[in-house]
């Protein structure tokens, strides 16, 4: 069922986040899937099956890899894939390996989509 200690993330925060370069939105989703519908600006792709090993990277092997300072951490993450299931897993994880900060954007892809009429 997941612990439910990540917040839920809102549309207004995720389209606010071109401003708030210091906070790291992770889309859980496929590569494919990705592919076929574009992605969130900002977010940065890890799939869900990945979240845990690329979280365990040292902050010099994900900044080559992701070009992104990999978060600390109190450094707020936001996951999302399409619904939201596979987000909560990832947040779960996030959790389990200490971030305190993390967030789930329910709704995730299928709701940003509609938000911005995609």
């Amino acid at each position: 069922m997941g612990n439910d200690q990540f917040t839920i993330a809102t549309y207004e925060e995720v389209k606010d986040l071109p401003n708030h370069p210091e906070k790291l939105l992770i889309d859980v989703r496929e590569p494919s899937e990705v592919v076929e519908t574009g992605k969130i600006p900002t977010s940065v792709n890890i799939p869900l099956s990945t979240v845990e090993k690329e979280l365990k990277l040292n902050d010099e092997e994900f900044m080559a890899k992701y070009s992104r300072s990999k978060p600390q951490s109190e450094d707020e993450i936001i996951f999302h894939c399409k619904l939201g299931g596979r987000a909560g897993k990832a947040a779960d994880v996030a959790i389990g390996l200490g971030f305190k900060n993390v967030k789930n954007y329910k709704g995730s892809w299928v709701d940003w989509a509609k938000q911005e009429k995609l």
